[in-house]
């Protein structure tokens, strides 16, 4: 649905949604491929998944909080993106896990790594479309501040006050 709102509230709707998309870019495409080339180890994974999802426990925070109801409709909105992010990660970890699982049955402790490696690799991928899909989500949820436009969903979940 579309509303009648004020260029302040637009401009303070469209925070979540950067946020976002600046925690995909930074946490995800750029930090990620920075541990691998740092070989740091599988623990460098861990650094862009703790920065990635520390900016969506604070998108979940606020998304919590009342203020001007277009406002929140886009908080929870950008929150329910992260969702889809956040399946991608634990889809990634249950991978991880697996392709840690098959590494111990190697016999040879060199084969165990390069089996770990090469599926820590595909591993990643589901974590790659979720971050793809997500940040078209929110170039869309971008457009929909710019109309002054809520998904339906949202609007029969939370009608407006």
């Amino acid at each position: 649905m579309i509303f009648p709102v004020a260029d302040t509230d637009k401009k303070q709707a469209r925070w979540p949604h950067n946020l976002f998309v600046l925690n995909i870019f930074f946490c995800n495409l750029l930090m990620t491929p920075a541990a691998i080339v740092l070989n740091v180890g599988m623990y460098g994974f861990l650094i862009p998944l703790v920065c990635s999802l520390s900016v969506i426990a604070a998108i979940y925070l606020r998304s919590t909080k009342k203020s001007v109801w277009f406002v929140d409709m886009h908080w929870r909105l950008c929150f329910q993106r992260c969702l889809w992010l956040m399946g991608g990660y634990g889809i990634t970890a249950l991978l991880m896990l697996v392709g840690w699982l098959i590494s111990l049955t190697a016999a040879d402790a060199r084969m165990a790594d390069i089996m770990f490696t090469a599926i820590s690799r595909i591993a990643v991928l589901p974590t790659l479309l979720a971050v793809m899909v997500t940040v078209v989500f929110e170039a869309g949820g971008l457009q929909l501040v710019s109309k002054g436009e809520v998904p339906d969903k949202l609007v029969e979940r939370y009608p407006p006050a």
